[in-house]
């Protein structure tokens, strides 16, 4: 069974809308950039799936835009690739090699989790909490930037149950930001 592993970049008042942070750098891009290859599959919402999509996506010109700085095209390039699976009740059809999740949304992640495989990583905010209070996620990595955003979505707003977590890995970077990664107990 692969895992479900949810990643994202997070404030140190849990705040985790994608500008509240530090704004990337070339040694958080690498580090996101080989977390990207530990998963054969995206698992995304429609809010993130779009935002990704409009930031991520190769132009069909086949050239990166002229803001991406060269440390950010193996990222770039690493998830234009991967396959993503949207979860989605207003979309009716997505592509940028990916495809909708319909039905029960515990079912249809199970039956993902049963396909062979290195993993499948979920981000976002909506979607991560319903899957974790369904327990489907395996492991949660935070990538915690030394900012008080003071405002904005939290990490996890709403879980139902105490989700008790084994810390198994860190690693701390040069921006004084520090990569968390946390099993459930």
């Amino acid at each position: 069974m692969r895992p479900l592993r949810y990643s994202i970049n997070v404030t140190l008042d849990g705040c985790c809308h994608h500008e509240a942070g530090l704004p990337p750098d070339e040694e958080s891009m690498s580090y996101w950039t080989a977390e990207m290859t530990r998963a054969d599959a995206l698992l995304f919402g429609r809010v993130t799936y779009e935002m990704m999509e409009s930031a991520w996506r190769r132009p069909a010109t086949g050239t990166w835009p002229d803001w991406m700085d060269e440390w950010e095209v193996p990222f770039a390039e690493a998830i234009d690739q991967t396959k993503k699976y949207v979860v989605s009740s207003t979309l009716s059809e997505v592509d940028w090699n990916a495809e909708l999740v319909r039905g029960d949304l515990g079912e249809a992640v199970q039956r993902l989790k049963q396909e062979p495989g290195e993993g499948l990583s979920v981000g976002g905010v909506t979607l991560p909490l319903a899957l974790a209070d369904l327990g489907l996620i395996d492991e949660y990595e935070f990538l915690v930037q030394p900012v008080l955003a003071g405002h904005g979505p939290t990490l996890l707003a709403g879980l139902r149950e105490r989700v008790q977590l084994e810390l198994v890995d860190r690693r701390q970077f040069r921006s004084g930001a520090i990569a968390l990664r946390y099993r459930p107990t």
